[in-house]
């Protein structure tokens, strides 16, 4: 696959970048040298990223579906209000008990609720208003994900979908594979959905910023 983003850009862009504070550069170390799924870790830049926008936002409650090892959840929690809470979803116990570990040592286990299993069965249970959500799990439930949410996303809110490029495989033509299709059909629900405004941005592997109006 021909990378999305000049690999040159990518490492320039990252040393262009302020960097990340202990506990993350330990997970992402860690994660790196451990997990077989490394290069599902969000990164520094996207990391920056995501923190950046829950400062701006300063959220009271956060939604994310999908810890993997807890690195977005990390950044994420940043921005959050004194009192703030965000929720974490992760169907792999593995990766949750990594997750809370880290949460422990960054001192923000406080702050967030850790939850193992189907995020599907999960989120009806979760009775909160969502000020920012941020959605990393398995592609084919994108739109179900979205839909389930979407109520309970007060107006104004935001979501950040993740993958949207899905290692460029949306670009081809025609779109092959499970999971390319199930982004391609969820990029196509967000644009038709007059709910929404948004824009996808061409950072990692795709991220969609999309506000409820």
């Amino acid at each position: 696959m021909t990378d999305l983003v000049n690999p040159m850009a990518a490492e320039y862009a990252g040393l262009h970048t302020s960097s990340l504070d202990e506990v993350l550069t330990k997970l992402e170390a860690y994660t790196i040298n451990a997990h077989p799924h490394a290069q599902m870790l969000s990164g520094p830049v996207q990391g920056k990223f995501l923190e950046m926008i829950s400062r701006m936002i300063q959220p009271e409650r956060i939604l994310e579906i999908g810890t993997f090892t807890g690195y977005s959840a990390l950044c994420l929690c940043k921005g959050l209000v004194p009192g703030g809470v965000l929720h974490t979803i992760e169907l792999r116990e593995a990766d949750r008990a990594t997750a809370m570990d880290y949460f422990k040592q960054a001192n923000v286990d406080a702050q967030i609720q850790s939850h193992g299993g189907d995020a599907l069965e999960i989120i009806p249970g979760l009775s909160e208003t969502w000020d920012l959500v941020f959605l990393d799990a398995d592609k084919v439930n994108y739109i179900n994900y979205y839909e389930m949410i979407l109520p309970s996303l007060r107006q104004g809110a935001w979501l950040l979908a993740d993958n949207v490029l899905f290692h460029g495989e949306v670009l081809n033509a025609p779109v092959t594979g499970k999971n390319a299709k199930a982004m391609e059909a969820f990029n196509a629900h967000v644009l038709a959905d007059a709910r929404v405004e948004q824009v996808m941005l061409t950072v990692r592997d795709g991220l969609t910023l999309i506000r409820k109006l």
